[in-house]
């Protein structure tokens, strides 16, 4: 039992897990952040140009076998869920691509040297008979 606790402690503490966890700390603020902009600032936008109010915007259905409750659409509420889809996706998509961007960068080949000029090639030359006549004293 303690070696279980020992490998759960060793995994709980990784790098990576400590990464994912403030990953999900952040992307729930991020979530809440736009929510926040498609509830309070672009779905009063779209619907000053379209006309309709998206918060009310609800399709009540006919009440069935008697029931009290009359079933309700949030057709509103759901719009508002999708931009906020879009906008999360959107951001993270240009997250992943500057990340891929980055890693391709780094992961590039350095250019070759470059080839030795001329000059470089006859000092090269008078070195290496320099040292042959060295090694014949």
């Amino acid at each position: 039992m303690k070696k279980f606790f020992h490998e759960f402690k060793t995994f709980a503490i990784k790098g990576n897990m400590l990464d994912m966890a403030i990953g999900i700390i952040i992307g729930s603020a991020f979530t809440a952040l736009v929510t926040s902009i498609v509830t309070d600032l672009v779905t009063p936008l779209i619907g000053i140009l379209i006309g309709v109010d998206f918060k009310g915007f609800e399709i009540v259905l006919p009440r069935l076998y008697g029931n009290a409750e009359p079933s309700v659409l949030a057709v509103g509420r759901f719009l508002n869920t999708v931009v906020s889809f879009v906008i999360v996706a959107f951001t993270v998509f240009l997250f992943v691509k500057a990340l891929n961007s980055f890693r391709d960068k780094k992961d590039a080949a350095p250019p070759p040297p470059p080839e030795p000029t001329a000059q470089e090639l006859l000092l090269a030359e008078i070195r290496d008979i320099l040292k042959a006549a060295k090694t014949e004293d």
